[in-house]
């Protein structure tokens, strides 16, 4: 079984790439976020590609902003929308979806940004982080959660840490977050594949960040024992971060069982040095 997530940032902005990427990966479960479409939307932008694919849905979206879905070819039951007893800001957001594909629950998440450290909306994702990991915690062994964290676990998933000092995403708390959800028994399964690499999954649209891959690994997927021990293969699909009109975000690809590209599938990171001088490269927010 082929398990992908992506954030598209806007299936409507997205939809042939994801189509062609559909037919050329052939995913059987794929999680997606930041939709920004409304279900109904969804269903009628989507729907009979979709069906022709072979692929049911679950979509949980709001609209302009937000917005996740699962789609998958190998069965679709159990479906939940939303995080139960999980904060809003300050009504719940379109965040999170979750199905059982072929007996794995799947989670598809959407985990809030953080804007800045210490304000109203980085407390409002620690709060949420916590909340996924109770609804995790309460699940089956057999899960994965699968999204856009908006977290780089390591100082390693970004490509300098000096450039993201005083930024949200690489500070203790959220890390210690997300920490704490990989504690109920989850595996960083493309970490475990590249210990040692620079594998990232997203790249600012500015200031050329892609085509010098200075990026960070916020993209994961996370799996219960009972499914990490089936991975045959676990990596980022650069080729779709290529091209013109690409989502920010690359996909992040996960081979159960076993691996149709090999087991360290076609695209093989890294595909540059790391950063040899400390603070050479700001951000291109902190340049406004």
């Amino acid at each position: 079984m082929r398990v992908a997530t992506w954030n598209v940032n806007s299936v409507k902005q997205r939809v042939a790439r994801l189509l062609l990427w559909l037919d050329e990966r052939a995913p059987d479960v794929v999680c997606l976020q930041e939709t920004k479409l409304a279900d109904r939307a969804f269903a009628d932008l989507l729907g009979d590609d979709l069906r022709e694919r072979g692929y049911a849905w679950a979509a949980h979206g709001e609209g302009a902003w937000n917005g996740v879905a699962i789609l998958s070819r190998v069965g679709l039951e159990e479906v939940e929308r939303g995080l139960p007893d999980g904060p809003g800001f300050p009504e719940p957001e379109a965040r999170a979806v979750a199905a059982t594909c072929d007996g794995v629950r799947v989670h598809s998440v959407y985990v809030p940004n953080g804007r800045e450290p210490d304000s109203d909306h980085y407390r409002y994702k620690l709060e949420w982080l916590a909340a996924l990991r109770a609804e995790v915690a309460a699940g089956p062994d057999a899960v994965l959660v699968c999204g856009d964290m908006n977290i780089a676990p390591t100082d390693a998933d970004v490509f300098d840490p000096a450039a993201y000092e005083g930024h949200t995403h690489v500070t203790a708390p959220e890390r210690a977050a997300l920490a704490d959800l990989e504690s109920v028994g989850l595996r960083d399964v493309v970490r475990d594949r590249w210990p040692e690499q620079r594998v990232f999954s997203y790249w600012d649209y500015r200031a050329g960040m892609f085509h010098r891959d200075l990026g960070m690994r916020i993209d994961l997927i996370l799996a219960g024992a009972p499914v990490a021990s089936r991975v045959e293969a676990a990596w980022v699909d650069r080729k779709a971060r290529k091209g013109k009109g690409p989502s920010d975000h690359a996909p992040v690809i996960v081979d159960l069982d076993r691996a149709p590209d090999g087991d360290l599938g076609p695209v093989v990171p890294p595909p540059s040095a790391p950063m040899t001088k400390p603070g050479a490269v700001k951000l291109p927010q902190s340049r406004e």
